[in-house]
């Protein structure tokens, strides 16, 4: 866990997740819907925003559970949770 983030480690970490979301992109693309990072806490909970379909669709629960926290915490195991601002 990192106490407080610079500038320049949050722009690293934000250009790591946004690559690791790359993994789940296409599975929501087929439904018209994508995902963008708007920001990590320094205690490493990632905020998202669900675009397109994706917002206000029924399951984003479980796609944020099952998809891409899952995917966010296998590729960077220092997330500790996702959380949707929309």
């Amino acid at each position: 866990m990192i106490a407080s983030m610079t500038p320049d480690e949050k722009q690293d970490w934000m250009i790591k997740v946004d690559g690791a979301l790359d993994d789940v992109r296409p599975h929501l693309a087929i439904d018209g819907g994508n995902i963008e990072v708007l920001n990590i806490s320094d205690d490493m909970i990632v905020q998202i925003k669900w675009l397109g379909a994706c917002n206000g669709c029924s399951m984003t629960a479980m796609t944020m559970k099952a998809g891409v926290e899952e995917t966010l915490r296998r590729r960077i195991p220092e997330v500790v949770g996702v959380v949707a601002v929309n």
